[in-house]
Order: structure tokens, then sequence, then C-alpha cells
């Protein structure tokens, strides 16, 4: 219980006694403080007075009046004067009402029976506040400025980059933390969603799975998330908070709505004692004389014929009835209830609501009466045997010890001690029910008798304890025998006897009545509680379980009276009086009277509350104070109360008070204070706050319908002002309204007033009208899906609403018809609000880009240098001019200011330009896809019933943003290229998407491109085929690696960045001309051949570019896209075609250009031409493949194969083409040797010279440079070709064909000599072409198959008879020439 201090007491009482004949408001006005905000006196605390009273109130004090100085007359007081005491009484009566509303709680939470605290609501989660979010906003910006210990990788700063940019920094989440709706729990599980897709797109790694990798991120943004707390100390906290969360004590709940309707801590102690709070006896009597009271206006409303307007008249009656049964349930369940709660440290518990229907009527003649046996009363009993004094006979070693009993019942015994120190401290424990019982304590000593049978009594000592006798200790003289010496034996004895709970009071009353105890006489009685509603005075005897009589006070009416004349014995007397009896009862002071009187009070029931006479006098005297020395505490504190002003709150009838208008006001103060606690309740109350409303409405009968149409009524006015407010908190209200609107009986109540039916109708307007808002702006009200689950109960409460009843549903073409509309609403705000959001960027962005910007950037830096250089100790320089002072440096910068004035910058006033407006449109299609991308991963699953609305709402959203995209396009000059990365952009996010693909915007968005895009290709086509054409024209033939190998090193751009080639148009037909080809440094990168020419590099390249160009703009419609890959396929069989053609002309003419002789050199050219027709080839298969159906593959097959033979034919004619030029330069080689034939003048010349020659001078051997020179070519040749030409498969048919050929002309030139002998010279010169030549090519990788042909052994056969031949007739003429292997030989020549 809250006592209040005793000093705070003594204060009270000094003043009231110094005060004298002073009024008594002045002082209470001095002793409670004004409420802030409140005028002299206006609101002190305790102060009655000042304006009529609201809700019953009526004033309480006449010397409120002196609180507050006189108001002038209203023709001299000023208007603000009068608004201002208008405003101290509007405030003085709302305090009165907030008291006497504060009364009534608190009896509700001090003995509850209709309702608990609920354990199974939703855990509510810490509200993030502005504050707070700012604090999370710069612990990510912290991370991300790597200024933590948190170790990361690029991965999950990205993600934490992206979280901040989109979720964070949005004035949506801003707008959510205002509105009171976002809590701790939604900003990680936005990021848990935000993560997940980013790692199910990782790669798999050994040993790692993906759900470790979201752990160890969301751990890695805990540790972001709370910054440097301890999270030791923020897990008790949350702890501590949770707790509360789920249930309050008693005191949490005192204090709480002491917060919420404003009541000071002293006036609560002053009403908490006022009422006996602590007291359950009290809070049941209060509760029965409401119950009572209510019945009683039950009747009177019946009798009177004053009930509220119903929409039936039928109603009446039911609605008597309904009030009967609600309070015969209330009846029931209080009835239900244990006798006592043992205390104020109870528990609040669940109530088990009984069923019984019968209607109990308490003044009722019929009502069963009780019989004595009825009446069971059990008592606890301790006996505490201390010490006995004034043994003095007996020896001191002597054994005594005592024993112990209740009248009936069991007999104990103490320990042994001895004489000379005869203490225990033995407690002995009893059951009994008399309600005066006898206990009997004897002292034993043992017999020394030989003979003795029983031990010796010494004394023994009768006691006869009440509930009501003294707990301690205390010492009685025992009864001891005539013959005993030892005659002044005392023992100290403690008996303390419990009160059992349905044992009221107790205590001896003198009593006469009519019907029972009709001698006046001095009894004992004991008030007894049989039942929540029976209540007994019985009397009992000395060792009697059952009254001896008793009286039933059903109906009895309990108060003060005077002493009776006749009746001797008793001082103070009061009586209980019914119809037809009166009992008189009297006790001997005027405390025990005080508590009998209140005890019978609260059994009676009766609704008047007795006043003692002693009180009445004090009322009656002026200023006086009288005495009270016998006053029990409840008379001080009730006298207290009343001294304050708090009388006529505790005093009040609860049956005269308006409780369905004063619920209304503590549900909306409630409200108010869950609304502004740190918790994101969304408008549901707390389980404290639930079970004082549940038990607030069951107690003073406030209708469910009222109750709930109040509380849409605050939600509703709370969401329209930005609060957020759970829609499933708003259904459940909503459908309890309509359920007994429409006679549901959802509390059982049938009676339907027209004011709770206009009342809904009106409520169920509003309702629809902010479900529909809600809808509309689903992205702010809602953002990121958040509260989870939240747009689909608006959805579903937004088709509730729209039920004209609770059977029949809606159709769903009108609910679809609703949300169709809300989101074609929603299409245009979203696109409002996010256009003028990109304006704002474009804004801020030319803003830093702006000159003046610029400027004001110098100025800083100036500035900052300045102080820089002040800070910085002088160093001497040489003098170069005037120092600059600060005043120069401002002229300076008025100078810089003034020239930007008069020259404005160029940008100002000027409009924009095509491109600008372009990079806005592309700027604001990442935007809309954003959107879109959001409202997919956010809102889709609310909408997943409605999907075909949210496909609207997309194609909207779309067409909104189409017509500035249109406008951005067509300003764009004709044949530029730099709108199709909005094509791809926007392409690529609705071709992924199954609803939007090939949609209403989609197809506009092709219509719109389509044309751009075949005239990019035909232009493209012109292109290349004019770069063909003068290409080939001026083409050098020199690889393009030894054109770009001497190049400087420049930063050039990304070859993936650029998906359009900027292609300049110089020709009068339009037809873009490509710039003049030179491989960048990168090429080698992209294509494999680093040796082709510089116009077939370029043409593979923009043939490649625009295939991949085209690709990746993935054309969504299937029939255009397989258009223009044919086409594109075609393009490049056509180009390669041409190349090929060109290339085999210009071989052919280089070949017919060079040197027939063994000088000649396989050139640069020919072997560029080479690989032109390797790229060729490579490059037909990748650009001139399909992937097309069966028909279509056929038919491209063949057309693509007749390209393939193309270039192999044409490789197979240069390969001859060269091979003949080889052949070619070795018949000129054997037409030398010719001239050395058999039988020729030249011939026989030529010996005649050599011979006679070589007897001088040593003459060089014949024939031998002509070998060397025919060895060297050839091997510089295969050398060159093998390379520089890139593939290997031609190079070995060259080289077959060659040496083929080669064996063939030189076996045909030995042929046509079978009949003559070759000359020395020429048998030597072949055997070192031939075996060379041989031994060369077989290093080539020629095979053995194609070396050791026929040709080949015709020819080593020849040559080796040749040779012998020659050895026989020339002597040893060939000098170590021969066609045998021989590694000297071989050596040699090397």
């Amino acid at each position: 219980m809250l006592d209040p201090s005793s000093s705070e007491e003594e204060s009270e009482e000094l003043v009231e006694e110094e005060s004298g004949k002073e009024p008594l408001a002045p002082a209470a006005a001095r002793l409670s403080p004004s409420r802030p905000g409140e005028g002299p006196g206006g609101g002190g605390g305790g102060v009655a007075g000042g304006g009529g009273s609201a809700g019953g109130l009526q004033p309480g004090g006449r010397g409120s009046s002196a609180a507050r100085p006189a108001s002038p007359s209203p023709s001299v007081a000023s208007e603000k004067e009068k608004d201002e005491l208008e405003r101290l009484q509007r405030e003085e009566e709302e305090r009165k009402k907030k008291l006497q509303l504060y009364v009534f709680v608190m009896r509700c939470i001090a003995y509850p029976f209709n309702a608990k605290q609920p354990t199974d609501m939703a855990r509510r989660q810490q509200k993030i506040s502005k504050q707070q979010l700012q604090t999370i906003k710069d612990r990510f910006q912290a991370f991300l400025n790597g200024e933590t210990q948190i170790v990361a990788d690029e991965a999950f700063i990205n993600a934490v980059q992206s979280y901040y940019e989109v979720f964070l920094k949005s004035d949506r989440v801003a707008r959510m933390v205002q509105s009171g709706g976002c809590s701790a729990n939604d900003s990680r599980e936005v990021f848990k969603k935000h993560i997940e897709k980013r790692v199910r797109s990782l790669p798999e790694i050994d040993g790692l799975s993906k759900e470790t990798v979201l752990s160890s991120w969301m751990a890695k943004f805990d540790a972001i998330y709370r910054g440097e707390e301890d999270p030791r100390k923020q897990q008790a906290r949350m702890t501590a908070s949770a707790a509360s969360e789920l249930i309050l004590s008693k005191e949490q709940l005192y204090e709480m709505f002491q917060n919420i309707l404003g009541i000071k801590k002293f006036e609560h102690q002053l009403l908490y004692n006022a009422c006996q709070l602590d007291n359950p006896d009290e809070q049941a009597a209060q509760i029965r004389r409401e119950l009572d009271g209510r019945l009683q206006m039950a009747e009177q409303i019946a009798k009177e014929r004053k009930f509220p307007k119903f929409v039936s008249k039928e109603m009446e009656n039911m609605y008597i009835e309904e009030l009967k049964s609600s309070v015969n349930l209330l009846m029931a369940n209080l009835e239900s209830m244990p006798v006592s709660k043992g205390g104020s440290e109870f528990k609040l518990q669940k109530l088990k609501r009984s069923h019984n229907t019968s209607i109990i009527d308490m003044g009722e003649e019929n009502e069963n009466q009780l019989s004595k046996s009825d009446v069971v009363l059990s008592f606890s009993l301790e006996v505490v045997i201390m010490e006995v004094q004034g043994l003095k006979s007996l020896a001191p070693n002597r054994i005594v010890y005592c024993t112990m009993e209740v009248e009936g019942g069991e007999k104990l015994q103490t320990d042994q001690a001895e004489a000379s120190k005869p203490t225990w401290g033995t407690q002995g424990d009893f059951t009994t029910t008399h309600a005066l019982p006898a206990v009997k304590v004897k002292l034993f000593t043992e017999s020394t008798g030989v003979l003795a049978l029983e031990d010796k009594e010494l004394g023994r000592v009768v006691l006869h304890p009440t509930p009501n006798s003294p707990k301690q200790s205390e010492w009685h003289k025992m009864t001891v025998s005539k013959n005993c010496p030892d005659q002044d034996l005392k023992i100290k004895l403690a008996v303390r006897m419990d009160k059992p709970q349905n044992m009221k009071h107790s205590g001896y009353l003198w009593a006469i009545g009519k019907n029972v105890w009709k001698r006046w006489k001095k009894r004992f009685f004991v008030l007894v509680q049989v039942s929540q509603y029976t209540f007994a005075m019985c009397s009992y005897r000395e060792k009697k379980a059952e009254p001896q009589e008793l009286l039933q006070l059903d109906g009895y009416t309990v108060d003060y009276t005077d002493p009776q004349p006749g009746l001797d014995g008793g001082r103070t007397f009061f009586n209980a009086v019914k119809e037809g009896d009166t009992v008189i009862f009297a006790s001997d002071d005027e405390q025990d009277r005080i508590l009998w009187v209140q005890a019978m009070y609260r059994a009676t029931g009766q609704s008047h509350k007795p006043v003692p006479p002693t009180q009445v006098q004090k009322l009656n005297a002026k200023g006086g104070n009288v005495p009270q020395i016998d006053a029990p505490i409840s008379q001080f504190y009730a006298d207290r109360a009343q001294k304050h002003g708090m009388d006529e709150f505790i005093s009040s009838n609860p049956c005269n008070f308006d409780h369905a208008s004063l619920f209304e006001m503590v549900q909306r103060l409630t409200l108010d204070h869950r609304l502004n606690d740190s918790y994101s309740c969304l408008g549901w109350f707390s389980p404290g706050q639930v079970f004082v409303l549940d038990e607030y409405c069951a107690r003073n009968g406030v209708r469910g319908c009222h109750r709930h149409l109040c509380y849409l009524r605050d939600l509703l006015e709370r969401a329209e002002n930005g609060a957020m407010i759970d829609p499933t908190l708003l259904h459940y209200s909503f459908a309890f309204c309509a359920s007994h609107v429409h006679g549901n009986r959802p509390d059982g109540i049938g009676t339907v007033t027209v004011d709770e039916k206009e009342r809904f109708e009106e409520i169920k307007e509003r309702l629809r009208v902010l479900l529909e808002n809600q809808i509309t702006h689903f992205r702010y009200c809602f953002p990121f899906g958040r509260p989870e689950g939240a747009l689909k109960a608006t959805l579903s409460l937004l088709e509730r609403v729209l039920m004209k009843d609770i059977v029949t549903p809606v159709p769903q073409e009108e609910v679809k018809t609703v949300i169709r509309k809300c989101l074609e609403q929603a299409a245009l705000v979203n696109y409002t609000r996010l256009s003028e959001y990109a304006k704002i960027e474009g804004k801020k962005r030319e803003m830093y880009e702006h000159p003046v910007f610029c400027l004001a950037s110098q100025v800083m830096d100036l500035t900052i240098q300045n102080q820089k250089d002040a800070a910085r100790p002088p160093k001497p320089k040489p003098p170069a001019g005037p120092p600059s002072s600060p005043q120069t440096q401002t002229n300076m910068i008025d100078h810089m200011l003034k020239g930007m004035a008069k020259q404005p910058p160029k940008n100002v006033g000027r409009l924009v330009t095509p491109a600008k407006k372009l990079e806005d449109t592309i700027r604001l299609a990442e935007l809309v896809i954003e959107v879109l991308q959001q409202n997919e991963e956010h809102h889709a699953e609310a909408f997943a019933w409605w999907s075909d609305l949210m496909v609207e709402h997309a194609e909207t959203f779309l067409s909104l943003f189409a017509v500035d995209m249109d406008a951005a396009l067509e300003v764009q000059p004709p044949d530029t290229w730099d709108s199709f990365p909005l094509f791809q952009l926007i392409n690529d996010s609705l071709r992924s998407d199954y609803n939007l693909c090939n949609g209403k915007f989609h197809k506009h968005l092709q219509d719109l491109f389509a044309p751009l895009v075949v005239r990019y290709v035909d232009l493209m086509e012109s292109s290349i085929a004019q770069s063909i054409h003068r290409g080939f024209e001026r083409e050098s033939w020199e690889p393009v690696k030894s054109l770009t190998s001497n190049l400087p090193n420049v930063n050039l751009p990304n070859v993936n960045l650029p998906k359009v080639p900027n292609l300049p148009v110089n020709i009068p037909l339009g037809i873009p001309q490509m710039p003049s080809f030179s491989a960048p440094s990168w090429m080698a990168a992209i294509y494999d051949s680093d040796n082709g020419s510089g116009t077939s590099e370029d043409m593979f390249w923009k043939l490649d570019a625009l295939q991949t160009f085209i690709r990746d703009l993935h054309w969504p419609e299937e029939e255009f896209g397989k258009h223009l890959e044919q086409r594109l396929k075609l393009m490049a069989s056509d180009m390669i075609e041409s190349c090929v053609k060109r290339t085999r002309i210009a071989f052919e003419v280089k070949l017919q250009k060079t040197s027939r002789s063994t000088d000649f050199r396989v050139p640069q050219s020919i072997c560029t031409m080479f690989n032109v027709m390797v790229d060729a080839k490579a490059q037909s298969t990748k650009l001139c493949s399909m992937e097309m159906g069966q028909e279509f593959a056929k038919e491209w097959h063949q057309y693509h194969s007749k390209i393939d033979e193309l270039i192999e034919e044409t490789v197979k004619e240069m390969i001859t083409l060269l091979v003949a030029k080889f052949v070619t330069i070795l018949e000129g080689v054997l037409a030398k040797l010719s001239r050395y034939d058999e039988g020729t003048l030249f011939s026989s010349f030529l010996s005649f010279t050599v011979k006679a020659a070589s007897k001088y001078v040593d003459v060089p051997k014949p024939g031998m440079d002509v070998a060397d020179a025919y060895v060297t070519f050839v091997r510089h040749s295969q050398d060159v070709l093998r390379d520089k030409v890139n593939e290997e498969m031609y190079i070995e048919r060259l080289f077959d064909q060659w040496y083929t050929s080669s064996m063939s002309v030189v076996c045909t030139w030995l042929t046509d000599r079978m009949d003559l002998q070759l000359h020395i010279y020429q048998l030597k010169t072949l055997i070192r072409i031939v075996k060379k030549t041989y031994r060369d090519f077989r290093l080539q990788g020629v095979l053995d198959s194609t070396l050791n042909s026929k040709t080949y052994e015709t020819i080593r056969n020849r040559l080796t008879v040749e040779e012998a031949t020659a050895s026989v007739s020339e002597g040893g003429g060939l000098q170590g020439i021969t066609m045998k292997d021989s590694d000297e030989e071989d050596e040699e020549d090397d």
C-alpha cells in the first residue's frame, strides 16, 4: 500500500491547526501545487470548486472562489480575461473528470474479475526515431568510409552500399519513421531480403554454403547497426523491455494510467488509501454495490421507459434483458471468484466465467436460507512454550516437560529439560473448527517412585484465544494443586490464531434482535462470508464448531445509531435493519464499532455508506477539529482525502456516470500514450492496457460496439494524420461493428441503436476512403513492403468494407473495379513523384557543374589556402610585387564576381539540348525500372490475387513514361544512334518480366525503335560495303600487327561500352562511311588473328560489332528478331564472299608481278592474303551460322556451305598458283642445267673451257651456285610461310603439293633424258637439289608416304645409276656428292 510519509501527515495537520478559522480550500490549495499551465488555484490538487461538474461531478468545496481573485464585471472585463477564465474552468472540469475516471480505473486494476492480461499478443518491436535513423545512417556511412574495424569483402560492401542508397537514404523510409511504423526488425528484414538474391547469385564455393554466407553477412550487419554499443547491455535492455511488454504488475499499471490521465503521485496516494484498494473485501463489496445499482438502474429505465433510440421498437424489452443478463454474468463471475484473494500480492489471473444464467436478486425473500452446517470455519493455531518460572521445590536435576492440546484434538509434548533451566521454545501446530477453542498447557515432572505409573502434574493453564488476541508471548499464571509447594508458577506462552479467509471480522458484541439473539447479552460474533454474495453474522460458544445462532445479512442495511435506553452494556451502538426486523449491536469502544460497521457495510452490499457520528460532527463544526483518538486508520485516510477534495470522487456512485463517454476518453488517451511510447505498436494496445480496458468495459457496462466504434474513429484520425496503423487491427474492430450492426451478436448483444448504426456508416465511408488512399499510395504507405503483410491486409479489409452485409460477399468485379481505379491513380502518383525526384537530382547535378558553383569553390579554396599560409611560418622570398592582403583577396573575388555578371554563363537561359534531354530520359528510365523492380519484389505478393491489375498498373505507369520518352526521342537529330542504350536498358528489364514482355508499352517501344534499327542496319551495310570496295582498292596487304607495332600507347575506350560505333556520314547518299581501320592495341585480345589485312580486319570487326550490338538488343519479338539475325548473317556472308573473291584476284595479280628466278622471296602480302582466308573461314562460322528451324536450317546450311566451299576453292586455287610459281622457279633451274645436255655444242664448249682453265687456276664447281641458290630459296620460302601463315592445315597442303610438283618436274626432266648420260655438273646439282628438298620437306612435316613416292624413287634410282656411272668414268669427279645419306656431307653443306 502506498502510504504517505509521516512528515507529510504532520505538516498537513500543523497547517490545519495554525489556520484556525481560515477556510479549508485555501489551505488545500497551498498544500497541493497547481498543474502546469493553470492559473492561481485553478488546478490545485484536491481543490473542489470552480465551475460546474462534468459527467456527474459536483463542486465539492465552498472555498474554491477564495483560491482565485474575483472576476470583474462583464462590462469591465475584457474579452481576453473572459477567455482565460473560461479556459481555466474548462481545465478544472477536465481535471475533475480525469480524477473521477482514474478512480474507476484504479478499482479495475485493484480487483479484476472479468479480464486478464493476454499473453498471446504479438510482441511489438522497438521503434526507430528520427535521431536513431540518423545515427544508423552515420554508422553505415562510417563503415563505407572504412572507419570501422569490421572486415568485409567487396560483395558485402556493395550490398551495404546499395542498402544505404536505396533504403536508408529513401524519403519513404524517413516518412515511415515519422509515422512511427518503422522498427529495427523492419530494417533488418529489408536488408536480409536485399542480400538473399545477391548471395544466391554468387558462385558456389567448396566447403562454404550460401547459408553460412548469409548468416555471416547478417552478423556483420548487426555489428554495423549497433555500432559501438555493448551487445550485452543492449540484450539486457531488450529483455527487460520485452518483459514489461508482456505483463505488468499492479504498481506498473497504476503508474501507466497516472501518466495517461495526468494524475499526480500524491493524488494517487490519496485515492489509493481512501478507496482501500489494498483491501480485497472492500473492493468486492464495492463491486456488489455497483452491480446492485446497475440492476436498479435497469428497473428504473424499464419503469420510466427512457430507452435509447433503437433501430427497431421491439429492441426496448430486449435491452432491459441484456442489461440484467450482463449484470447476472458479472455476478456469476464474481461468485466464481475465491472468497478472498489473500492480500494485495495476488497475481492477475484468468477468471473462469460461469454459464449460470439464473438471475440473482438480492432483494427477494425466497432465497435459500443458510443453515448452521453451511457455515464452516477452519482455524490454524500455533502454540509456543517458551519457559517456566517459580520451580523452587524440585531438585535442580529433576526432569520437567510440558504438554499442550486443543480441546478435541491431539496432544503434543515438549522436550525434557532440567528443573534448574526449564526453557523450551517448542512450537505446536493445531487445526480446529472452534471459533473459541480451549488450549490446555500442562507442566509435568518425572516421577521417581518405583511404583508410580504416571508423571506428576505440577500445574496447568487453559487459554481461550481468538483471532484478535495478541500474537506476542505473554506470562500466564498456572493453576496448581493445593498441596503443591510452588504456588507461584508462571509459564510464558505465545498463542497465534490465524483468521480464515472467509472470516471477515470477529469479536465480542452485545446484541438483541426480534428473531435471533432475543436477549441482550454479550456474545462472541464472527462475520462469515459463505460466498461472494452471502454473508452471515454468527455467534459462537466455547468449544463449539457450529454457530449457536446466525443472521443472514442479505437485504439488511447497517448504520450507526444512538445509545438505546434500557439496554445496559456496551458503549457505542449500531444496528442492522431490514423490513420487519431490527438487530441492535453494541461494542465497548468506538474503533471496534467503526470496524464492525465497515465490515458489515461491505457484506450487505447496501448503497448507503454509513458515516460515523464523529465525522458528522467534524463536518458540522466550522473550522473546528474534533479529536478522534480511537478512529481506525481507514477513517484517517478518508478524512485526509476529504480534506484534499477527493471525497467526491471516491464516494460518487458509478451508476450515475456516462461510462460510454468516460471510456471513450480513457481509450483515446491510452491510444495517444501507446503511439508515443518506444514500441512500433501500429495502434495495438499493450497487454496491460487491453486488460484494463476490457475490465472497465465489463465492469461498467460499456457496449462492445461503442467501444470498437470509438476505437475505429481514433485509429482513423491517427491514420489520416500520417500515423502507421495496422490494417489487421482496423479489420478486427470493423468486423465486430459490422457483425453487431447487422444483428449477428458478436458479444451476445442483439440491440442496435440508431446512433451506433449512423456512426458505423460514417466510419465505414471514412475507412473506405482511407483504404483507397492507402492503396493509391501503396509505395509510400507501405514502403519496401513494411510493415510485413500490411498491404495484403489492407486489400482484404477493403473487400470487407465494400460488402453490403456480413453474409453476401461483394462481387469480385466490383472489388476489381475499385482496386483498378486506385492503381490507375497510383501509377500517376508514383510517376509524378518519380519525375519530381529526377528533376531534383538533375538540378543538383547542374548546380555542381554551374560556373557560379565553380567560382564559389575557387573562393573557398582561396580562403582555405590563405588560412594555411597564415598558419605556416614565413619564409624569405624575393620581392615579386606587392603582398596579397585580405583586402586584395576581397578585391579579386569582387572582380571575379563582376566578370561573371558581365559574362553570364552559357547554360543560363539556354534551351535543353537533345543530348541532355536524352540523358535525363535514360536516368528517368533507370528510376522507372527500379520502381517496377521494387513493386515486384516488395508488393507483388500482396497483389497476388489481383496480379492482372498490377500488370495494368505497370502498363499505365510505363505509358506515362512513354510520353516523356517519345518527347525526348522526337527532338533527337536524324540518323543518330545515342538512343539505343535507352532501348537496351528498358528492353532488358521488360523481356525478363513475364507479364510485361511484349505488353502494350513493350510493343510501343519496339514500334518506336524498329525503324531506327532497320535504318541503322541499312547504313551499316552500305558503310561496310563501301569500306570493302575502297579498302581493297588501296590495300597494301601489310599485316595489321606490323601497322600497329609502332603506334604510341593511348587510352582507348573500352570496346564493350560504345555499343554503337559513331558513324559519320560524309557522302550525299547518306551512307555512313566507317573510319579507316587502324587496329588498336586491344584488337589482339578480341580476335585471334593478328596478321590479317587492314581491310579484312576492319570488315570482320564491323560485322562482329554490328551483330554483337543487334544481339545485345535482345529484340523481344521473335519474328523480327529472326529477320534481323537472318539479314545480318546474309550480310556477313555476302561481305565475306566479296572479301574472298577480291583477295583471290589480288593474290594472282601479286604473284604475276614477282620474280621467276631463285631470287624470289615469298612476300609478306602473300602470307597476309592466306591469313585473310584463314580469318574468313573462322569468321564465317561465327558470323554466318544461325540457329533456326529444321526447314530454314536446311536451306541456310546449303547457303552457308557455299561460302565454305568458296573459301576452300579459293584456298586451293591460291595454293595451286603459289605452287605453280615455285615450280616455275624450279623449271628455270632445270633449264640452266639443260645446257649441259650430252651432244650439244654448248656442253662440249663448257667442258673444254673448264678443263683448260683448271690447269692454271681454281675454277669454281659449275652448277653448285645454282643448287645452293635454289635450296636457299626453298628454305626461305618454307620459313616465311611457316612463320606468317596462321593455318597449319594450309601450310601442310601447300608443302605436300609443292613437294609433289617439284619431284614431278624433276622426274619429267630426267625422263626426257633417259637416253642421255647426265653431265657431271647436272648430276651433282640434281643430287644436291633432290636430297636437300627431301630433307627440308621432311623437316617441315611432310608425311613419309608423300616423300617416298614413286616419283621420288624413280629420281633416286636414276641419280644413283648416274652417280655410279660417273664415278667409273670420271674417276672421282663428284667430289663427295652422292645420293647416299651422309652426316659429313650434311655438315659440309651446312
